[in-house]
Parts: structure tokens; sequence; C-alpha cells
């Protein structure tokens, strides 16, 4: 297997001064890019993308993703400008809505989700490219803003979308787009269908829950936790709705207290995250390529046990 075409995933299961030294090793052993993961309220995006490139010196290193109404994508492409000055043509950024929870508790939720994303891009593509921006969108005014330290290689700009309609808008306008964890081999087949009616073959890289263990079970009972909490969260979107198991899955949340933990079936970890043997793994790995994903991220379990996982996975999964 292509190691280029895996990546490690970092955010809220690792503290910030954990970062740089699994993210070194990461480009050591040979795995293609790396990400950060802005969770509120753990570490900021900005700053995680920032330890990431600082500790790395060669591959790509992704935000995924900041969200278009927690921070004024002004400000967000003065970051992301820095960024790219320093380190070019490292810099990959995804634009999103964000957690719906998230936003609720902030009370920042827009009217109209899918024109903020698409009006953010357009306005961050603006901005970066050196031009100057005097108008009023859905959700932000920009009068008269221009960087002063534009980059000379803007970075990659990608969406981050789950949905049909939002999965067609990433095929039309972005550089590359994200997909949750949770997308397994059918819902990837299903988005990248959606995103290549555009024609422009884009990047498509899927974050993905895995563990590395002799026993399958062991393996699995790593994110089993994981799957249940992103099955609750994730329930109502395509991520489900597009697999096998979504009609048992929702009758079972719908029927779960507030604070009720989802049993998760062993047959649902197959199908929502990559957990058991090498051999195993490596074989989910490849049939979440096969499916559509041109590079898979990996958000390693069981978090205290990241750098061992990284191990395993250079030296006995991804091994010709």
């Amino acid at each position: 297997m292509d190691k280029s075409k895996i990546g490690i995933v970092f955010g809220s299961l690792t503290p910030p001064e954990g970062l740089t030294a699994v993210a070194a090793r990461a480009e050591q052993l040979g795995f293609g890019e790396v990400w950060f993961s802005e969770d509120c309220f753990f570490t900021g995006g900005v700053s995680g993308l920032t330890l990431l490139l600082a500790a790395t010196e060669r591959v790509p290193a992704g935000l995924g993703l900041a969200s278009v109404v927690t921070r004024h994508p002004a400000m967000l492409a003065m970051e992301l400008a820095g960024l790219a000055r320093i380190y070019p043509g490292r810099v990959r950024a995804t634009i999103g809505l964000g957690n719906g929870f998230w936003l609720q508790q902030l009370g920042l939720t827009p009217a109209k989700p899918l024109t903020a994303v698409k009006e953010t891009l357009d306005v961050l593509r603006e901005l970066l490219a050196g031009g100057k921006v005097n108008r009023t969108t859905s959700t932000h005014h920009y009068g008269d803003i221009k960087l002063e330290f534009p980059p000379e290689q803007v970075p990659q700009l990608w969406f981050g979308a789950v949905n049909e309609k939002a999965l067609r808008v990433s095929g039309e306008k972005a550089d590359g787009v994200l997909l949750s964890v949770l997308a397994g081999p059918s819902y990837i087949t299903w988005a990248r269908g959606l995103v290549d009616e555009a024609g422009r073959d884009l990047p498509l890289t899927a974050f993905v829950l895995a563990a590395v263990d002799d026993d399958d079970q062991a393996a699995r009972e790593a994110v089993r936790g994981a799957v249940g909490f992103f099955l609750k969260a994730e329930c109502h979107t395509a991520l489900v709705g597009q697999s096998p198991f979504a009609a048992d899955i929702r009758k079972r949340v719908a029927a779960l207290g507030p604070d009720e933990e989802l049993i998760v079936e062993d047959k649902w970890v197959d199908e929502f995250a990559v957990a058991g043997s090498p051999l195993k793994v490596r074989a989910q790995l490849q049939d979440l390529l096969d499916a559509g994903a041109t590079s898979l991220s990996l958000w390693l379990f069981p978090p205290d046990q990241a750098s061992a996982q990284l191990e395993r996975l250079a030296n006995d999964v991804l091994t010709d």
C-alpha cells in the first residue's frame, strides 16, 4: 500500500504540547499528510496547524475545518496568509459550517449555512490573492479590507462537506474535499460521485477512526466509544444514511435518553471505523481508497497510545 496516501489527524485527542513529537515522527515514517481538527473547546485550529507545520518539513498540513461563522473570514485569511508565506506550498485550509451543537452554544447558527460557506470561500480567495473586498454577505461585512502581506502562493482552500448539496458545491468551487469520520465505503462511493459531477477530479480525503491490535475485538473496543459518539451526533446525516445500517441506527438513537450511550454493534464498528489486526486494517484502508478516497487520515485509538499505534501502522500495516 502507498503510505503517502495515508495521513494522521490530530486534534481533541491530543493536548497541544503533545502534537509536535508525534507529527514529526509521522513524517519520518513516511505518512503523506497531517491534519489538525479543530474541536470546541480543546485546541484552536490555527495554533494547532501552526504546530504541525513547525514540526514537519515536507508533508502538507491541513486545517479541518475552520467554521465560517466562528471566525471572521478576513481574520482567517490574515492567519492563513502568514502561514502560507512561512510554509509555502504546504498549507491546506478546510472551511465549512462546523458542528451544529457548538454553533448553538455560541449563538452563531446562520440562516443559510451553505450560502455562508460559498460566500466565505469566495472572500478568502479574493483576499489571499491580494484583492480588496468591499461588500456585505449573508453572514459578514467587509469594508475595503485588503491584506498587507498576501502570500505569493495561495494556500489550498478545501470544503468540509457531508450532505448532497454541499458535496456538489465542493466539486464546483473547492480545491479539495474533506469527509468526516464515519465515512464508510458506501458513503465514500456516493460522495465521490457527487463531487465528480463537476468534472474537476478533485482530491478527496476522509478522516477515519482507527486502531490496530492483534486481537480484532480489542481493536474494536478501542474505537467503539468514539463510533457511538459520532453516530449519535451524525445519525441524521448522509454519513449514516448511506450505510446499510441506517434504519436500525436511527431507530435506536431516537429511543435513547438525553445522557444515554448508544450500544454499538461490531458490524457498525467495521462499517464506520478501521479497527483490527494489521491484515484486516490494511484491507479496510484499501476498501476506502477503492471506494474513491484519494487519501485517508487516521484518528489513532486509544489516544494515550498514539505513538505506538503510529509505529504499528507504519511497520505492520503499510509496509509491503
